[in-house]
C-alpha cells in the first residue's frame, strides 16, 4: 500500500505516524547544527514548508519524549548522521504567530497573551524550581493579568527551563513577521513594533540560557525596527546561496515523488506549472502545489488562492500607470529590471520599487538574473502564477 498525501498537515509527528509521503529535509538539521550562528532567520513565501520544517526541528531537539520522538526519524537522513546524537538533548520552545492577524493592537495583544498563557501551561512543571516571587510572575502570565511581564516572558521562560533541565534552550518562532504585516495594514504598527522588539530582543540577544534561535517569516523587517541591537542574527533569504532547498522542492525530489506515485510521464508539464522559483542558485518547485497535484492527479492552480494578498493590493491601489505597464510586460512573459533589497522595511512600500519587493518575497515573481549590486531581472516563475497574474493584479485594478 502506498503512503498517503498529508495535505494541510504541518506537524512532523503526524506526517510520520499517519504514514504520509515525506520529502526528507532532515539533512538540513545537520547543516543547522554545523552552522554556529546563534540566531537564524529564514524568509520564504507562504506554503513553502516553513511550519512543517520548524515542527521537525521541535521533535528533533526537544528533550521531552526524546525516546519516542527518536523513532520518528527512522530511515531518514539525519538518523545516519553523526549529529543524530543531538536528538532529544535540549528543552525546546516552539511558538507560531500565524494567527496574530488582528484589526487592532488590543485584539492582537489579547491573542498574544492567550498564546503566552498556553505556552506557560505547556511548561507549568518548571514551577517546582521557581522562587515564590517567580511563581507569582508565572501565575500572572497564566491568568493574563494586566501587570504581567509579557515583554520579558520568553526570556524568563528560557531561564526557567535552563534551571529545570540544566541545559540550554532551543527557541523556534514560526511566522514572526505576521503580526507586524497585519499591524502595518491596520494602523497599529508603532504599538506592535515596540512590543515585539522588546519581546524578541530580550529572548534572543545575549541570552546565556539560549542554545539556538530559529525564526521563519516572509520578509526580514529591518534590524533597526525589530532586532534592535541584535547583532548575532543571520538571515537566510531567497537571495542567498545557503539552505536554498531547505524550503521548496528540488527537481530530483519531485521526480522521485512522481515515480513513487506512478505519474512520471507528466514531469515536463509539472515543471511548466510549478517549477521556476529561484532561491539562491537553485530552482525549486512549490511544495503546496506539488502535494495537491499528487493527490488530485490533475494540473491546476493550487497555490495562488492560499495567500493573503491584502498588502500587495493595498500597494497597487496607490500605484502609478508605470507599475501596471510593468505588470502587463511581465504577464506577456517578458522580464523587467528592478532593485530588490535583502532588508525589507514597510517604509519602502511608499517608494517606487516597494511593490516589486513584495511580489518577489511573496513568491509571485522570480529573480531571473542578477545584474549588479541589488539589481535583478524579474519574471513570472511558472504557468500557475501566470494563470492568476492578470486577473489578480492587473484586471482587479
Amino acid at each position: 500500500m502506498k503512503k498517503g498525501i498529508g495535505i494541510g498537515i504541518e506537524d512532523f509527528r503526524e506526517v510520520i505516524r499517519e504514514d504520509c509521503y515525506y520529502f526528507d529535509k532532515t539533512n538540513y538539521i545537520e547543516e543547522l547544527i554545523k552552522d554556529k550562528t546563534k540566531i537564524k532567520l529564514f524568509t520564504r513565501p507562504r506554503r513553502f514548508g516553513k511550519t512543517l520544517n520548524m515542527s521537525t526541528l521541535k521533535y528533533f531537539f526537544d528533550i521531552r519524549n526524546a525516546e519516542e520522538n527518536r523513532k520518528l526519524f527512522k530511515d531518514l537522513y539525519i538518523e545516519k548522521s553523526e549529529y543524530f546524537k543531538e536528538q532529544g538533548q535540549y528543552p525546546t520552545v516552539f511558538i507560531t504567530m500565524k494567527d496574530l492577524k488582528k484589526n487592532t493592537w488590543e485584539e492582537c495583544f489579547f491573542e498574544m497573551k492567550v498564546l503566552l498563557r498556553e505556552l506557560y501551561e505547556e511548561f507549568s512543571f518548571v514551577q517546582e524550581k521557581l522562587s515564590e516571587n517567580e511563581k507569582v510572575q508565572y501565575d500572572k502570565i497564566l491568568s493574563k493579568a494586566e501587570d504581567a511581564e509579557y515583554g520579558k516572558s520568553l526570556k524568563n521562560l528560557t531561564n526557567y527551563l535552563y534551571r529545570y533541565y540544566q541545559k540550554e534552550v532551543v527557541v523556534l518562532i514560526d511566522e514572526y513577521d505576521n503580526p507586524l504585516i497585519a499591524a502595518n495594514r491596520k494602523g497599529y504598527y508603532k504599538e506592535a513594533i515596540n512590543f515585539f522588539r522588546n519581546f524578541l530582543s530580550l529572548a534572543l540577544k545575549t541570552n546565556s540560557y539560549l542554545k539556538m534561535g530559529v525564526l521563519t517569516g516572509i520578509v526580514q523587517v529591518a534590524k533597526e525596527e525589530i532586532f534592535s541591537g541584535l547583532n548575532n542574527i543571520r538571515t537566510y533569504n531567497i537571495l542567498g546561496d545557503k539552505f536554498e532547498t531547505f524550503f521548496g522542492l528540488t527537481e530530483e525530489e519531485v521526480e522521485e515523488a512522481l515515480k513513487y506515485f506512478e505519474m512520471i510521464y507528466e514531469i515536463e508539464e509539472v515543471k511548466r506549472w510549478y517549477d521556476g522559483y529561484k532561491f539562491g542558485n537553485s530552482e525549486v518547485y512549490n511544495p503546496w502545489s506539488i502535494i495537491n497535484y499528487l493527490a488530485d492527479r490533475g494540473l491546476q492552480a493550487y497555490w495562488v488562492n492560499t495567500s493573503d494578498n491584502a498588502l500587495i493590493y493595498d500597494n497597487l491601489k496607490n500605484s502609478t500607470v508605470d507599475v501596471f505597464n510593468n505588470l502587463q510586460t511581465l504577464f506577456e512573459g517578458k522580464e523587467i529590471k528592478k532593485e530588490i533589497s535583502p532588508f525589507f522595511t514597510f517604509e519602502e512600500l511608499s517608494k517606487f520599487d516597494g511593490i516589486w519587493q513584495l511580489m518577489v518575497y511573496n513568491g509571485y515573481l522570480k529573480l531571473n538574473k542578477k545584474l549588479e549590486d541589488n539589481e535583478y531581472m524579474l519574471k513570472i516563475p511558472n504557468y500557475e502564477i501566470q494563470t492568476f497574474f492578470k486577473k489578480g493584479f492587473i484586471d482587479k485594478f
